[in-house]
């Protein structure tokens, strides 16, 4: 077995070194396939206002006592997977490089972090992937790595999934944010039914949790996600996301805790995003997020529009600009981005 793999990765890696798009699939025995993927992508990116830079706007910054001006260089969001397929189970694992550590003053090393890592067999998927809550199908082309995620459904976490047909239930990994994570005992219930055709696909999740506020106190935790992508003329396309309920961690991507107070938090978060293809290959996407709480009383937002264009199959690049704002810290950042990406 493991000679018949020696020699089918040598005879694949020999075939590909006289090619300028090498493939990456190579077999294994007689039932099995290794396949390599992922993606090199550059970053210039400028902010400008009184949050402080990010590599990418997430639900929450750092508020400035006045306005700052900040330009960095980066690679962080490449990443690399490898997929093992053999018979009914197939393995994934990826990581990307936001993994912390390292410095800008002479390496700019930084650390992989894990994104995937899961098994899937027949109906059933085990491990670290997209929660289930998620319709991955609804995010936006952005340079600004998840683009407006206050509006998004947007966390990876371990899980035991059992789809059918169109139908997904999973228990997934417990965690109070805000609360006492500690007295966590039952796994978060997200169940998914997604609506699908020529025209796109609707999912509509429900999500149910117990959240810990303290070793006595425990509350019950509901939310629900409606989000898709609807195919309109040509290639181009509406994406939507809308979120409401007990919905914590799992949207705007630490924007809110699950818990403020003794109270769990009341979350209405949105995305939508429309992209439309100018030709083939070039293409623009005009999008807007935003998540306001109850509780906490939090207001934040995120616009931006961009164009991208493939310059081949494998090599595009993009420019986009936009705005992260803090409404309930009267915080916001303009920013500019330039990116580069190889697929490989």
């Amino acid at each position: 077995m493991l000679q018949r793999l020696k020699l089918a990765i040598a005879a694949a890696l020999m075939s590909a070194s006289s090619a300028s798009y090498a493939g990456y699939e190579f077999t294994v025995g007689e039932d099995g396939k290794l396949i390599f993927g992922g993606y090199i992508k550059a970053d210039m990116r400028v902010t400008s206002g009184n949050i402080a830079f990010k590599d990418f706007w997430t639900g929450t910054g750092d508020v400035l006592l006045e306005d700052t001006t900040s330009t960095k260089f980066f690679v962080n969001e490449s990443r690399f997977n490898t997929k093992y397929v053999h018979g009914d189970v197939t393995g994934f694992i990826e990581m990307d490089f936001y993994g912390g550590g390292g410095n800008e003053v002479v390496s700019n090393s930084v650390h992989p972090r894990l994104r995937h890592a899961f098994i899937k067999y027949k109906n059933f998927t085990v491990g670290q992937t997209w929660t289930t809550f998620m319709n991955v199908s609804a995010l936006p082309e952005t340079a600004d790595f998840a683009g407006p995620t206050v509006g998004e459904a947007f966390i990876r976490q371990t899980m035991v999934r059992y789809e059918i047909g169109d139908f997904q239930v999973a228990l997934e990994n417990p965690e109070t944010a805000g609360g006492d994570p500690s007295q966590d005992v039952l796994p978060d219930v997200v169940g998914k039914y997604t609506f699908a055709g020529d025209w796109g696909n609707v999912s509509v999740a429900g999500l149910f949790r117990q959240l810990n506020v303290d070793a006595d106190n425990s509350e019950t935790g509901l939310g629900v996600s409606v989000a898709g992508s609807i195919k309109l003329y040509g290639k181009s396309d509406l994406k939507f996301q809308i979120h409401g309920g007990n919905t914590g961690r799992y949207v705007g991507v630490g924007a809110t805790p699950d818990v403020v107070g003794n109270e769990a938090e009341e979350t209405v978060s949105y995305m939508v995003s429309y992209r439309h293809f100018w030709t083939e290959a070039a293409r623009t996407s005009v999008f807007l997020g935003n998540i306001t709480t109850d509780v906490g009383d939090i207001d934040r937002s995120h616009w931006g529009v961009n164009f991208f264009s493939d310059i081949n199959k494998d090599l595009s690049y993009g420019v986009e600009v936009g705005q992260f704002e803090m409404a309930d810290k009267d915080a916001d950042s303009f920013y500019g981005q330039v990116s580069f990406k190889y697929v490989l």
